[in-house]
Protein backbone atom coordinates (compact mmCIF):
# COMPACT_ATOMS: atom_id res chain seq x y z
CA UNK A 1 0.00 0.00 0.00
CA UNK A 2 1.19 3.32 -0.98
CA UNK A 3 1.36 6.35 1.46
CA UNK A 4 -0.74 8.21 -1.34
CA UNK A 5 -3.71 5.42 -0.77
CA UNK A 6 -4.53 7.06 2.56
CA UNK A 7 -7.55 9.43 2.34
CA UNK A 8 -7.55 12.52 4.43
CA UNK A 9 -10.41 14.57 5.62
CA UNK A 10 -9.61 18.23 4.24
CA UNK A 11 -13.03 18.97 6.03
CA UNK A 12 -12.82 22.57 8.74
CA UNK A 13 -8.91 23.01 7.11
CA UNK A 14 -10.43 26.19 5.01
CA UNK A 15 -9.36 24.07 1.77
CA UNK A 16 -10.94 26.00 -1.33
CA UNK A 17 -11.18 22.46 -3.42
CA UNK A 18 -13.84 21.53 -0.50
CA UNK A 19 -14.85 24.60 0.95
CA UNK A 20 -15.92 26.38 -2.40
CA UNK A 21 -18.26 23.19 -3.80
CA UNK A 22 -21.09 25.03 -3.02
CA UNK A 23 -20.22 29.11 -4.74
CA UNK A 24 -18.15 26.92 -7.44
CA UNK A 25 -20.80 24.15 -8.60
CA UNK A 26 -24.06 24.92 -6.62
CA UNK A 27 -24.19 22.32 -4.05
CA UNK A 28 -21.99 20.74 -1.61
CA UNK A 29 -22.65 16.92 -2.85
CA UNK A 30 -19.91 17.13 -5.39
CA UNK A 31 -16.89 14.99 -5.39
CA UNK A 32 -14.27 17.84 -6.27
CA UNK A 33 -11.61 17.10 -8.23
CA UNK A 34 -10.82 20.75 -9.81
CA UNK A 35 -8.44 23.16 -8.33
CA UNK A 36 -4.82 22.27 -8.79
CA UNK A 37 -3.80 21.12 -5.44
CA UNK A 38 -3.74 17.61 -4.20
CA UNK A 39 -5.21 15.14 -1.33
CA UNK A 40 -2.21 13.49 -1.14
CA UNK A 41 0.32 14.00 1.99
CA UNK A 42 3.36 16.24 1.38
CA UNK A 43 6.56 14.82 2.41
CA UNK A 44 7.45 14.01 6.24
CA UNK A 45 10.34 16.44 5.76
CA UNK A 46 8.29 18.98 5.29
CA UNK A 47 5.65 18.37 7.62
CA UNK A 48 8.62 17.72 10.57
CA UNK A 49 10.15 21.23 9.52
CA UNK A 50 6.82 23.21 9.58
CA UNK A 51 6.24 21.42 13.02
CA UNK A 52 9.91 22.31 14.41
CA UNK A 53 9.37 25.84 13.72
CA UNK A 54 5.69 26.17 14.73
CA UNK A 55 7.23 25.11 18.12
CA UNK A 56 8.88 28.11 18.67
CA UNK A 57 5.96 30.68 19.99
CA UNK A 58 7.14 33.78 18.14
CA UNK A 59 6.22 34.03 14.24
CA UNK A 60 7.20 37.49 13.51
CA UNK A 61 8.60 39.37 10.23
CA UNK A 62 10.68 37.16 8.51
CA UNK A 63 13.78 37.58 6.14
CA UNK A 64 15.16 35.11 3.77
CA UNK A 65 17.64 33.56 4.62
CA UNK A 66 21.17 31.75 2.44
CA UNK A 67 19.84 28.45 2.43
CA UNK A 68 16.58 29.87 0.61
CA UNK A 69 18.58 30.30 -2.44
CA UNK A 70 21.02 27.61 -2.10
CA UNK A 71 18.02 25.40 -1.74
CA UNK A 72 16.93 26.88 -5.19
CA UNK A 73 20.35 26.68 -6.60
CA UNK A 74 20.71 23.06 -6.15
CA UNK A 75 17.02 21.96 -7.08
CA UNK A 76 17.42 23.71 -10.30
CA UNK A 77 20.99 22.04 -10.93
CA UNK A 78 19.90 18.26 -9.42
CA UNK A 79 16.24 17.78 -11.04
CA UNK A 80 16.74 20.05 -14.15
CA UNK A 81 21.08 20.44 -15.10
CA UNK A 82 20.13 24.01 -14.70
CA UNK A 83 23.41 26.29 -12.99
CA UNK A 84 21.80 29.44 -11.67
CA UNK A 85 23.31 32.55 -9.94
CA UNK A 86 21.97 33.69 -6.31
CA UNK A 87 21.78 37.30 -7.27
CA UNK A 88 19.33 36.31 -10.21
CA UNK A 89 17.00 34.98 -7.65
CA UNK A 90 13.99 36.72 -6.40
CA UNK A 91 11.35 35.69 -4.29
CA UNK A 92 8.09 36.08 -5.01
CA UNK A 93 4.31 35.49 -2.83
CA UNK A 94 3.19 33.10 -6.03
CA UNK A 95 3.25 33.03 -9.56
CA UNK A 96 0.24 34.87 -10.56
CA UNK A 97 0.73 38.22 -8.36
CA UNK A 98 4.18 37.83 -10.07
CA UNK A 99 2.71 37.50 -13.18
CA UNK A 100 0.88 40.92 -12.65
CA UNK A 101 3.83 42.59 -11.25
CA UNK A 102 5.76 41.67 -14.88
CA UNK A 103 3.32 43.01 -16.89
CA UNK A 104 3.22 46.44 -15.01
CA UNK A 105 7.19 46.75 -14.28
CA UNK A 106 8.08 45.82 -18.31
CA UNK A 107 5.64 47.66 -20.40
CA UNK A 108 2.93 50.29 -20.56
CA UNK A 109 -1.08 50.10 -21.42
CA UNK A 110 -1.43 49.67 -25.29
CA UNK A 111 1.20 47.01 -25.20
CA UNK A 112 0.29 43.78 -27.11
CA UNK A 113 0.60 39.73 -25.11
CA UNK A 114 0.91 36.71 -26.75
CA UNK A 115 -0.82 33.41 -24.99
CA UNK A 116 -1.53 29.93 -26.32
CA UNK A 117 -4.89 28.97 -25.49
CA UNK A 118 -6.16 26.83 -24.01
CA UNK A 119 -4.11 27.97 -21.08
CA UNK A 120 -4.26 28.60 -17.77
CA UNK A 121 -6.78 31.18 -17.25
CA UNK A 122 -5.21 33.94 -15.30
CA UNK A 123 -3.34 34.50 -18.41
CA UNK A 124 -6.52 35.93 -19.51
CA UNK A 125 -6.94 38.59 -16.70
CA UNK A 126 -3.39 40.14 -17.41
CA UNK A 127 -4.78 41.72 -20.14
CA UNK A 128 -7.84 43.15 -18.79
CA UNK A 129 -6.38 43.71 -15.29
CA UNK A 130 -3.43 45.69 -16.93
CA UNK A 131 -5.10 47.42 -20.09
CA UNK A 132 -3.27 45.34 -22.69
CA UNK A 133 -4.20 43.68 -25.90
CA UNK A 134 -4.19 40.34 -26.09
CA UNK A 135 -2.67 38.13 -28.40
CA UNK A 136 -3.83 34.68 -29.04
CA UNK A 137 -1.40 31.84 -30.70
CA UNK A 138 -4.17 29.02 -30.17
CA UNK A 139 -2.15 25.82 -29.66
CA UNK A 140 -3.55 23.18 -32.79
CA UNK A 141 -5.05 20.03 -31.36
CA UNK A 142 -4.80 17.15 -33.88
CA UNK A 143 -5.45 13.60 -33.64
CA UNK A 144 -5.51 14.15 -29.61
CA UNK A 145 -1.89 15.89 -29.54
CA UNK A 146 -1.38 19.94 -29.28
CA UNK A 147 1.01 21.07 -31.29
CA UNK A 148 2.31 25.37 -32.01
CA UNK A 149 1.12 26.80 -34.99
CA UNK A 150 4.83 28.97 -35.48
CA UNK A 151 3.63 30.64 -38.68
CA UNK A 152 0.55 32.90 -36.42
CA UNK A 153 3.41 32.87 -33.48
CA UNK A 154 5.44 34.73 -35.62
CA UNK A 155 2.93 37.22 -36.46
CA UNK A 156 2.32 37.50 -33.10
CA UNK A 157 5.49 38.32 -31.66
CA UNK A 158 5.98 41.04 -34.39
CA UNK A 159 3.21 43.02 -31.96
CA UNK A 160 3.46 41.94 -28.94
CA UNK A 161 6.18 43.19 -25.94
CA UNK A 162 5.71 39.87 -24.07
CA UNK A 163 4.79 36.32 -24.64
CA UNK A 164 3.34 34.68 -21.32
CA UNK A 165 4.80 30.66 -21.40
CA UNK A 166 3.12 28.23 -20.15
CA UNK A 167 5.61 25.12 -19.79
CA UNK A 168 4.89 22.50 -19.48
CA UNK A 169 1.11 23.45 -20.66
CA UNK A 170 -1.50 23.67 -17.90
CA UNK A 171 -4.32 22.29 -19.09
CA UNK A 172 -3.37 19.71 -22.54
CA UNK A 173 -0.37 18.48 -20.26
CA UNK A 174 2.53 19.25 -23.01
CA UNK A 175 6.26 19.25 -22.19
CA UNK A 176 7.30 21.43 -24.66
CA UNK A 177 10.34 19.89 -26.50
CA UNK A 178 13.93 21.24 -26.78
CA UNK A 179 13.45 22.41 -30.52
CA UNK A 180 9.99 23.98 -29.82
CA UNK A 181 10.88 26.12 -26.97
CA UNK A 182 13.80 27.23 -29.03
CA UNK A 183 12.10 27.76 -31.91
CA UNK A 184 9.61 30.18 -30.05
CA UNK A 185 12.41 31.49 -28.11
CA UNK A 186 14.55 32.65 -31.73
CA UNK A 187 11.68 34.34 -32.86
CA UNK A 188 11.21 36.48 -30.03
CA UNK A 189 14.58 37.55 -29.44
CA UNK A 190 14.11 38.19 -33.28
CA UNK A 191 11.10 40.47 -33.02
CA UNK A 192 11.86 41.72 -29.41
CA UNK A 193 9.46 40.14 -27.58
CA UNK A 194 10.29 39.36 -23.69
CA UNK A 195 9.17 35.74 -22.28
CA UNK A 196 7.70 35.28 -19.04
CA UNK A 197 8.37 30.97 -18.50
CA UNK A 198 5.37 29.82 -15.75
CA UNK A 199 7.40 26.52 -15.00
CA UNK A 200 5.58 25.69 -11.46
CA UNK A 201 4.51 22.08 -12.99
CA UNK A 202 8.59 22.08 -14.12
CA UNK A 203 8.84 18.52 -11.58
CA UNK A 204 5.85 16.85 -12.33
CA UNK A 205 6.70 15.44 -15.61
CA UNK A 206 6.51 11.94 -16.60
CA UNK A 207 9.00 9.49 -18.30
CA UNK A 208 10.44 9.67 -20.77
CA UNK A 209 9.53 13.35 -21.20
CA UNK A 210 12.10 16.14 -20.09
CA UNK A 211 11.14 19.74 -18.84
CA UNK A 212 13.64 21.72 -20.16
CA UNK A 213 13.87 25.28 -18.56
CA UNK A 214 13.60 28.11 -21.25
CA UNK A 215 16.15 30.10 -20.06
CA UNK A 216 18.57 27.34 -20.08
CA UNK A 217 18.85 27.12 -23.96
CA UNK A 218 21.45 29.88 -24.31
CA UNK A 219 22.95 33.21 -22.58
CA UNK A 220 20.84 35.07 -25.34
CA UNK A 221 17.41 33.34 -24.65
CA UNK A 222 18.05 33.89 -20.87
CA UNK A 223 19.05 37.52 -21.36
CA UNK A 224 15.27 37.66 -22.50
CA UNK A 225 13.69 35.44 -20.03
CA UNK A 226 12.23 35.35 -16.47
CA UNK A 227 10.91 31.88 -14.98
CA UNK A 228 8.47 31.97 -12.82
CA UNK A 229 8.33 28.64 -10.50
CA UNK A 230 7.65 27.11 -6.93
CA UNK A 231 7.35 23.99 -4.85
CA UNK A 232 3.84 24.76 -4.35
CA UNK A 233 2.43 21.99 -7.09
CA UNK A 234 5.15 19.48 -7.05
CA UNK A 235 4.98 19.16 -3.35
CA UNK A 236 1.88 20.33 -2.06
CA UNK A 237 2.79 23.28 -0.22
CA UNK A 238 0.24 25.77 -2.68
CA UNK A 239 -1.15 27.70 0.59
CA UNK A 240 2.46 28.87 1.81
CA UNK A 241 2.71 31.34 -0.39
CA UNK A 242 5.97 30.78 -1.11
CA UNK A 243 7.43 31.15 -4.78
CA UNK A 244 10.57 32.75 -7.05
CA UNK A 245 11.38 34.53 -10.27
CA UNK A 246 14.72 33.50 -12.23
CA UNK A 247 16.14 36.69 -14.12
CA UNK A 248 19.87 36.96 -15.37
CA UNK A 249 18.82 40.32 -17.14
CA UNK A 250 19.92 42.78 -14.42
CA UNK A 251 17.66 45.73 -15.91
CA UNK A 252 14.51 43.39 -16.11
CA UNK A 253 15.65 42.00 -12.44
CA UNK A 254 15.42 45.62 -11.30
CA UNK A 255 12.70 47.27 -12.96
CA UNK A 256 10.48 44.27 -11.40
CA UNK A 257 11.89 43.98 -7.83
CA UNK A 258 11.00 48.25 -7.99
CA UNK A 259 7.26 46.81 -8.83
CA UNK A 260 7.39 44.67 -5.66
CA UNK A 261 8.75 46.86 -3.62
CA UNK A 262 6.52 49.36 -4.71
CA UNK A 263 3.50 47.11 -3.28
CA UNK A 264 5.90 46.29 0.12
CA UNK A 265 5.96 42.46 -1.42
CA UNK A 266 8.82 41.26 -0.18
CA UNK A 267 8.89 39.90 2.85
CA UNK A 268 8.26 36.19 3.29
CA UNK A 269 5.99 33.79 4.60
CA UNK A 270 8.11 32.00 7.50
CA UNK A 271 6.49 28.56 7.00
CA UNK A 272 6.73 28.60 3.10
CA UNK A 273 10.67 29.28 3.52
CA UNK A 274 10.83 26.72 5.72
CA UNK A 275 8.61 24.56 3.87
CA UNK A 276 10.83 25.12 0.41
CA UNK A 277 13.60 24.61 2.03
CA UNK A 278 12.53 21.47 3.53
CA UNK A 279 11.27 19.88 0.30
CA UNK A 280 14.12 21.03 -2.09
CA UNK A 281 16.78 19.71 0.51
CA UNK A 282 15.58 17.86 3.31
CA UNK A 283 15.67 13.74 3.90
CA UNK A 284 13.91 11.90 1.49
CA UNK A 285 12.14 14.71 -0.80
CA UNK A 286 13.57 13.48 -4.10
CA UNK A 287 12.87 9.87 -2.84
CA UNK A 288 9.20 11.41 -2.00
CA UNK A 289 9.02 12.69 -5.66
CA UNK A 290 9.65 9.86 -6.97
CA UNK A 291 7.15 8.01 -5.63
CA UNK A 292 4.75 10.44 -6.35
CA UNK A 293 5.30 10.55 -10.04
CA UNK A 294 5.22 6.91 -9.79
CA UNK A 295 1.34 7.23 -8.37
CA UNK A 296 0.51 10.09 -10.56
CA UNK A 297 1.28 8.56 -13.32
CA UNK A 298 -0.54 5.52 -11.96
CA UNK A 299 -3.74 7.17 -11.52
CA UNK A 300 -3.37 8.45 -15.22
CA UNK A 301 -3.00 5.18 -16.75
CA UNK A 302 -6.50 4.03 -14.72
CA UNK A 303 -8.44 6.60 -15.53
CA UNK A 304 -7.13 6.70 -19.20
CA UNK A 305 -7.90 2.48 -19.72
CA UNK A 306 -11.29 2.61 -17.45
CA UNK A 307 -12.63 5.67 -20.16
CA UNK A 308 -11.18 3.73 -23.35
CA UNK A 309 -13.03 0.37 -21.90
CA UNK A 310 -15.93 1.80 -19.99
CA UNK A 311 -16.76 5.64 -21.53
CA UNK A 312 -15.60 5.59 -25.12
CA UNK A 313 -17.30 9.16 -25.47
CA UNK A 314 -14.66 10.53 -23.76
CA UNK A 315 -11.07 10.84 -25.14
CA UNK A 316 -8.56 11.66 -22.43
CA UNK A 317 -5.76 13.81 -23.86
CA UNK A 318 -2.12 12.17 -23.51
CA UNK A 319 -0.63 13.98 -20.11
CA UNK A 320 2.78 14.62 -20.44
CA UNK A 321 3.10 16.74 -17.15
CA UNK A 322 0.92 17.74 -14.19
CA UNK A 323 -1.81 16.05 -12.17
CA UNK A 324 -4.21 17.25 -14.34
CA UNK A 325 -5.75 15.56 -16.65
CA UNK A 326 -7.39 16.83 -19.79
CA UNK A 327 -11.09 15.18 -21.58
CA UNK A 328 -12.21 15.61 -24.94
CA UNK A 329 -15.85 15.50 -24.77
CA UNK A 330 -17.06 16.56 -27.77
CA UNK A 331 -18.54 13.61 -29.04
CA UNK A 332 -21.12 13.65 -25.89
CA UNK A 333 -22.59 16.32 -28.56
CA UNK A 334 -23.34 18.55 -25.72
CA UNK A 335 -22.65 22.71 -24.98
CA UNK A 336 -20.63 23.38 -22.55
CA UNK A 337 -23.12 24.41 -19.77
CA UNK A 338 -25.22 21.06 -20.74
CA UNK A 339 -21.48 19.59 -19.83
CA UNK A 340 -20.73 21.30 -16.91
CA UNK A 341 -24.34 20.47 -15.92
CA UNK A 342 -24.20 16.49 -17.14
CA UNK A 343 -20.94 16.19 -14.61
CA UNK A 344 -22.18 18.32 -11.53
CA UNK A 345 -25.65 16.87 -11.75
CA UNK A 346 -25.64 13.39 -12.88
CA UNK A 347 -22.30 12.67 -12.49
CA UNK A 348 -21.47 14.50 -8.70
CA UNK A 349 -18.33 15.11 -10.10
CA UNK A 350 -16.26 19.06 -10.02
CA UNK A 351 -14.41 19.38 -12.38
CA UNK A 352 -13.08 22.45 -14.77
CA UNK A 353 -14.91 23.86 -17.56
CA UNK A 354 -12.56 23.44 -20.49
CA UNK A 355 -14.09 27.27 -21.63
CA UNK A 356 -12.31 28.15 -18.53
CA UNK A 357 -9.37 28.17 -20.48
CA UNK A 358 -10.18 29.80 -23.52
CA UNK A 359 -12.42 29.05 -26.35
CA UNK A 360 -10.69 26.26 -27.72
CA UNK A 361 -11.08 24.71 -24.35
CA UNK A 362 -15.06 24.19 -25.59
CA UNK A 363 -15.90 20.39 -25.00
CA UNK A 364 -13.65 19.77 -22.79
CA UNK A 365 -12.91 19.05 -18.91
CA UNK A 366 -10.06 19.69 -16.92
CA UNK A 367 -9.94 16.43 -14.13
CA UNK A 368 -7.41 16.75 -11.03
CA UNK A 369 -6.20 13.31 -10.43
CA UNK A 370 -3.70 14.22 -7.72
CA UNK A 371 -5.76 12.42 -5.01
CA UNK A 372 -6.05 8.43 -3.55
CA UNK A 373 -6.86 6.35 -6.05
CA UNK A 374 -9.97 4.64 -4.48
CA UNK A 375 -11.25 8.47 -4.88
CA UNK A 376 -10.06 8.10 -8.98
CA UNK A 377 -12.43 5.18 -8.51
CA UNK A 378 -15.37 6.38 -7.07
CA UNK A 379 -15.39 8.97 -9.72
CA UNK A 380 -15.14 6.35 -12.44
CA UNK A 381 -18.03 4.49 -11.50
CA UNK A 382 -20.06 7.78 -11.03
CA UNK A 383 -19.13 8.96 -14.38
CA UNK A 384 -20.19 5.42 -15.84
CA UNK A 385 -23.10 4.93 -14.11
CA UNK A 386 -24.04 8.51 -15.08
CA UNK A 387 -24.63 7.49 -19.02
Amino acid sequence: MSIFDNIYDRSETYSVKYEERRSKFGKEDVLPLWVADMDLPSPECVVNSLKKRASHPIYGYTIYPDRFFEAIIGWMFQQHNWSIKREHITPIPGVVPALNFLVTALGKPGDAIIIQPPVYHPFFRLAKNHKRVLLENPLHYEDGRYTIDFDDFRAKAKEAKLFILCSPHNPVGRVWKEEELSRMAQICLEENCLIISDEIHADIVYKPNRHIPTASISSDIANITITLNAPSKTFNIAGLNTAYAIISNDSIRRHFEIELRKYDMTIGNLFGIEALISAYEGEGGKEWLNELLKYLQGNIDYVTTFLQNEIVLIHPVKSEATYLMWLDCKNMNMNDDELEKFFIEKAKLGLNRGVTFGKEGSGFMRLNVGCPRAILQKAMEQLKASF
